[in-house]
């Protein structure tokens, strides 16, 4: 697939003898491979069902389910998140690593100011025929300042690269803060469609409690007139029974839906949304889900960017690396005065200056060069494998939320007949009780039956809307609104 740019990045890391690669680097062809660039293998299914069009993706997506509730807590997310606030924290940081690398192009500059008072041993200066042991010399003051100026001459690409190579760092940080934006734009509205959907199932259950009770009640009273059965009684008892020990758990899970949005909308447990809390059904979409195709998905994904980045970033230190196995060129210069009196530094007999250039080259230290170099190349290549990895498992991601979400629309499709053809079953199963034609069990299992497909349509309608939003996540949506 990608792996047709290995050549190119090795070959670019291997030939540490070759300016061209120190001096004039080339970025790496990440560009996507032609599977990637048509339709996704699950849209016709998906427009066969009308569950998604071809149309551009959205960035506001959450703005379909035109639900001002939802639209609120985003708005709110975006704000107050505590991991997107860390995320904007490492990005200046890094953007301020940027700025350091690119101070490289400019010269350096030294300004010095020395005062010394003091004298020498005469006996250090061992003058011939002079005996040790003479006078001690006058002591002195000395006063010293100047001016030096330093510059690197970037002849081998050095300060270049590792521009470059911060540059693709701030980059690859900027797409990481996107991945994150779309996180938790996902997650803020997978929390909310939870919590609604919990309550959308607590009702459910709620009436299915409800009508259980009244055929336990309705039973006891056969029981009391001498018309019913103790065993029709206990088994009426029971399934009341096993339908309230649901609401427990129902219970909790909206209790953790809501907890979750809390805390990705940065508030407390206690300020949990009361909208939320009450709200009586998952948001629901009026239109197929705009996926656009595969080459609109790698370019908008920040994940795919990120990886990029990184690749990038990796390439320009494997000619950071390179840069030294050459001289490093400096020219320099420098101005100032020194005197013994003060008032003396203005003179011209007391100015100095020195002007010229600076060759180090660390030729005894080569093999460390080396091994960095074959460092640097190895972290390239990981990177490459790394982007290669990205592209696929973002393909796998929205192909696999695409094929989810078409078929969650077929199944509940299929569960919404069963659940009418069930509450169909019951009434007539009551009316043949009534009219004394069936037995009461027959009554308990059809109600049975109708209470499974109500729960299932509810446990269907949730999947639904988690794997709308699914959708949405992988096709990235959120991080440029």
């Amino acid at each position: 697939m990608i792996r047709r740019l290995s050549p190119l990045l090795t070959a670019c890391a291997a030939s540490a003898l070759l300016a061209a690669c120190a001096v004039g680097p080339r970025a790496p062809d990440a560009s996507l491979p032609p599977p990637a660039s048509g339709a996704f293998v699950s849209s016709p299914q998906g427009v066969a069902t009308g569950a998604v069009s071809t149309a551009a993706a959205r960035d506001d997506w959450w703005r379909l389910y035109a639900d001002p509730v939802l639209d609120g807590l985003i708005e709110q997310a975006f704000a107050r998140n505590n991991e997107l606030e860390a995320a904007v924290a490492n990005l200046r940081a890094v953007r301020a690593s940027l700025s350091e690398a690119r101070a490289g192009r400019l010269p350096s500059t030294n300004a010095n100011a020395a005062y010394s008072y003091g004298r020498q041993s005469a006996n250090s200066f061992n003058i011939p025929g002079v005996p040790s042991g003479g006078a001690a010399l006058d002591e002195n003051e000395t006063y010293d300042v100047g001016l030096d100026v330093s510059y690197e001459v970037d002849l081998f690409g050095r300060v270049g690269s590792t521009i470059r190579a911060a540059r693709a760092d701030a980059d690859a940080q900027a797409a990481a803060l996107d991945v994150i934006r779309v996180s938790v734009a996902a997650e803020t509205a997978r929390a909310y469609a939870d919590a609604c959907s919990s309550n959308a199932q607590i009702a459910v259950a709620e009436r299915t409690i409800e009508l259980q009770g009244q055929t336990a009640d309705l039973t006891r009273r056969l029981l009391e007139g001498g018309a019913g059965t103790g065993l029709d009684t206990a088994r009426a008892q029971s399934q009341l029974a096993s339908s309230r020990a649901q609401l427990p758990t129902l219970r909790a899970q909206r209790d953790e839906a809501l907890f979750r949005l809390a805390t990705l909308t940065g508030v407390t447990p206690a300020e949990a949304s009361t909208a939320a809390r009450s709200c009586a059904r998952p948001p629901q979409l009026t239109q197929p889900i705009p996926v656009g195709d595969g080459a609109a998905l790698l370019a908008r994904r920040p994940d795919v960017r990120q990886a990029e980045r990184a690749l990038a970033a990796a390439a320009a230190r494997v000619n950071v690396a390179t840069a030294a196995l050459y001289p490093t060129i400096t020219l320099g210069g420098g101005i100032g005065s020194t005197a013994m009196d003060a008032g003396d530094l203005g003179d011209d007999g007391s100015f100095n200056f020195s002007v010229g250039p600076l060759i180090s080259w660390n030729f005894p230290n080569i093999l460390v060069a080396r091994a960095r170099i074959e460092a640097a190349d190895a972290r390239t290549e990981a990177a490459l494998a790394t982007f290669d990895q990205t592209v696929l498992l973002a393909l796998q991601e929205t192909e696999t939320a695409l094929t989810r979400y078409a078929n969650e629309l077929d199944r509940r499709a299929a569960l919404t007949e069963a659940r009418d053809q069930a509450a169909e079953a019951a009434r007539l199963a009551r009316l043949r009780f009534d009219a004394g034609a069936d037995s009461f069990l027959t009554v308990l299992d059809a109600e049975r039956t109708q209470a499974q497909a109500d729960a299932a349509l509810a446990q269907s309608e949730a999947l639904v809307t988690t794997y709308q939003i699914a959708v949405f996540k992988a096709l990235a949506g959120g991080w440029a609104a």
